[in-house]
């Protein structure tokens, strides 16, 4: 009999349907099994109720075919129905369904431990209460999918039966969920606490505690989820699996087994009914169904595709004979539609490993050979650098490859260490720029090492010899749309013509989109053009000035108002006081912007305010305006061109914005504080704005005079300046220092190099004329 017949009238509810196989499977059912009356479970989300995902997901191209013959997408939503819930607050479940396949899983190897419990054992025990309760009239065929490795680190063949262990579920499951909850209280603790803050001020103070402590909270968070991950792991390898996603596999088989044995402790009264447990081992693209090379998301081996394609996978930690169990995703599906129509005995659970290894074996190397020789044919392109150059492969063993990585990354950081010394530079950029580059290739090989480590190391062959029966006793007619008989893959065909063109693809469009735009030109600026926000809004373009605007800081500008006025002996002792003192200014500095700049501003008692306006009128205006970058010049007025309302905001004292005032509409500088003969007295009118303090201004400057700065501009070139940035919508790190650097291209924020004119010296002092007094600095 056809598998259709089989299933003509057949009310079968998929959980899991917006995951990988759960979409393919619902694809087929919609496609070629008119007859059947898929039912889903689907969780509302973000305000979206579960049909309105559904709908979304039917509209898909996945769905094309069926909702033409169904006359539409809406068409095709009639045929089904939609339970919304989830595996944490299930629903009463209808009584007339005859099959449920549980779909849901965390398919990640490495979740935390009590997101594995949660989604693979509690949550199957909860779908199989109601899945009980809804067979008290008639016995519901309840198919789960597992996982082929849930037999662990074992070693030879794995029959298709009951996983031996003596592990207790229900412990393991408690236990999980303490452990995860007492690392997250451990979190709290002083040390801990103590220790993430000062990682956190010592990165971000110079922006302000709250920046800090925002840091510091983000290092805890951080820090719970690796220990989540690494307890889940622990636990599983010293119970013989490898992985936390495993290990709960096969805990959620052991409930399977209890709840619908009808002697369950947990479901008293409770009938026994039949059950089929699906073991697909690594499941990849589609080979024929949907379409070739269909796939959802990455899954295990396309990271170790991409990775290799652009370069960035040196070997691979395998034995070459080693095994890879593949097996494309229309595969699995047809076997569980297969499955579906199969009648097991009640509590006699059912077991089929949809797998290749034992039959039509992938090695390591076969898979590397194919890789590589596609990626030859088809190479990722690096631009001017040409095509990626490929790694050959040696396949090292794990302690080889633990020990050069080990290397790699103490080389790694030594050498970011040695960048915090470098001062702030083209070079110092490039060099960090490499640094992280290295250093993520780096968190790439220990994360794969450590997650793929014991599935190169185990030496397992599935045993499929149930799947194969149930494949072989499928209608004649049927061989060709619902077959499933892994030994006629073609791993030639396969890997090299129809997986990776399909992993590889987005990755070319990206690559392509970002050529495009690097040609296009400087991303800041078309941001510009034209761009004088909507009726009704305001727009500002906010600026920091030295290393800014221009090549300088708060010592050289003093410099430029003191030495002018002394001969070369007092130029020279003035020199070397500063020398003396500038330890002391470089460690204020690095604690706090703003005792820093007190510290300089102190230089300047006994000044006259007056006289000062007049020295930089008259003798620095000229020093200054040949010091501003002509991109700086540019950027200012393309902003006054759009009609947006252009801001100085600078720590340096209010007679050095005087050249520039003219360009803004507003500007904000530190104010020396005068005695009652205008002369400075060393201290400031007012706390300087630095760090936060900038930002608080911003905002509230906004807020009073109705600026959106949601579409506003802000430039800057210091880590310091970091809340300023992140209070535009449009910030532009110019010339940033390392870690302003990183923090912009980990926002994918612009960053621009504006550099001053190539004629400008930095050690020139502006000439006063003989006409001018001075300043009078002691």
């Amino acid at each position: 009999m056809r598998l259709q017949d089989q299933l003509d009238g057949r009310r079968i509810l998929v959980t899991g349907v917006t995951g990988f196989v759960g979409e393919a499977l619902l694809q087929r059912m919609l496609t070629e099994l008119p007859g059947t009356q898929p039912v889903v479970l689907v969780r509302p989300k973000s305000g979206q109720p579960g049909r309105d995902r559904i709908a979304g997901l039917l509209a898909k191209p996945t769905f094309q075919t069926a909702a033409e013959r169904a006359g539409g997408v809406d068409a095709l939503l009639d045929r089904v129905e939609v339970i919304e819930g989830d595996l944490r607050n299930l629903p009463v479940l209808p009584t007339d369904l005859d099959v449920v396949i549980h779909c849901a899983g965390d398919v990640s190897f490495d979740p935390p431990i009590q997101e594995a419990f949660t989604t693979n054992v509690v949550g199957t025990h909860s779908l199989l209460q109601r899945v009980l309760e809804a067979s008290a009239d008639h016995p519901v065929h309840y198919v789960h999918v597992s996982t082929a490795y849930v037999g662990g680190r074992r070693r030879g063949a794995i029959p298709e039966r009951s996983v031996a262990h003596e592990v207790d579920w229900r412990a393991e499951r408690d236990a999980g969920l303490r452990l995860a909850q007492q690392i997250e209280d451990d979190s709290r603790r002083g040390d801990v606490l103590k220790r993430l803050s000062t990682e956190a001020e010592k990165e971000h103070g110079r922006a302000g505690p709250i920046t800090a402590a925002q840091d510091a909270e983000r290092r805890r968070r951080e820090w719970v989820k690796k220990e989540q991950l690494k307890a889940g792991g622990e636990r599983a390898r010293s119970l013989g699996w490898t992985d936390v996603y495993t290990f709960t596999k096969a805990m959620g088989e052991r409930v399977v087994e209890e709840l619908t044995s009808g002697t369950s402790v947990d479901a008293p009264g409770a009938p026994a009914i039949p059950v089929s447990i699906v073991r697909p081992s690594i499941i990849e693209s589609a080979l024929v169904w949907p379409h070739p090379g269909w796939i959802e998301g990455f899954k295990m081996a396309e990271p170790i595709i991409l990775a290799y394609g652009r370069g960035e996978l040196p070997d691979m930690p395998a034995a070459p004979d080693s095994i890879v169990d593949i097996v494309p995703v229309d595969h699995v599906v047809n076997a569980l539609l297969a499955v579906c129509a199969t009648s097991p005995e009640p509590g006699r659970p059912d077991y089929f490993h949809v797998s290749s290894g034992a039959r039509n074996p992938l090695t390591f190397r076969l898979l590397y050979e194919l890789v590589r020789e596609y990626f030859e044919h088809h190479p990722f392109d690096l631009g001017e650098r040409g095509a990626v150059p490929l790694a050959t492969w040696h396949f090292p063993g794990s302690h080889q490859a633990e020990r050069l990585l080990t290397q790699g990354e103490a080389v790694h950081r030594l050498a970011d260490r040695a960048l915090g010394l470098l001062p702030r530079s083209d070079r110092a950029r490039e060099f960090s720029r490499d640094l992280d580059r290295t250093r993520r290739r780096l968190e790439f090989l220990r994360r794969y090492l450590d997650l793929y480590r014991s599935y190169t190391q185990v030496e397992l062959q599935f045993m499929d010899d149930h799947t194969l029966a149930l494949h072989r006793a499928l209608d004649p007619a049927d061989l060709e749309l619902f077959g499933f008989d892994t030994a006629v893959v073609d791993w030639t065909h396969y890997i090299r013509d129809v997986h990776c063109p399909s992993v590889t693809e987005p990755m070319r469009k990206y690559d392509v989109i970002r050529r495009k735009r690097q040609a296009a030109g400087d991303p800041g600026r078309r941001k510009i053009d034209g761009d004088a926000g909507e009726p009704g809004q305001k727009v500002l373009a906010v600026f920091d000035m030295d290393g800014t605007l221009l090549s300088s800081n708060v010592i050289e500008t003093y410099l430029w108002l003191r030495l002018p006025e002394l001969d070369g002996a007092g130029r020279a002792r003035e020199i070397g006081r500063l020398l003396r003192r500038m330890p002391s200014y470089v460690g204020a500095e690095r604690r706090d912007r703003g005792g820093f700049l007190r510290a300089v501003y102190r230089r300047y008692a006994g000044a006259d305010l007056h006289e000062l306006d007049s020295l930089v009128d008259e003798v620095i205006a000229p020093h200054v305006l040949e010091r501003v970058s002509g991109a700086a010049m540019r950027r200012v007025r393309e902003h006054r061109a759009a009609g947006h309302h252009t801001v100085l905001l600078t720590g340096a004292i209010r007679p050095l914005t005087r050249p520039l005032a003219p360009l803004f509409d507003h500007v904000v500088a530190a104010e020396l504080a005068v005695d009652e003969r205008g002369r400075a007295t060393g201290y400031l009118a007012s706390p300087p704005l630095v760090g936060e303090s900038r930002a608080a201004w911003l905002v509230r400057y906004a807020e009073v005079n109705g600026y959106d700065l949601s579409r506003s501009f802000g430039y800057a070139d210091s880590h310091s300046d970091l809340p300023l940035l992140r209070a535009v919508g449009r910030p532009t790190a110019v010339s940033p220092d390392v870690p302003l650097y990183r923090a912009a291209r980990a926002a994918r924020w612009p960053v621009e190099t504006w550099r001053t004119p190539p004629a400008t010296s930095r050690g020139r002092v502006p000439d006063v004329r003989h006409d001018t007094t001075g300043v009078s600095l002691p």
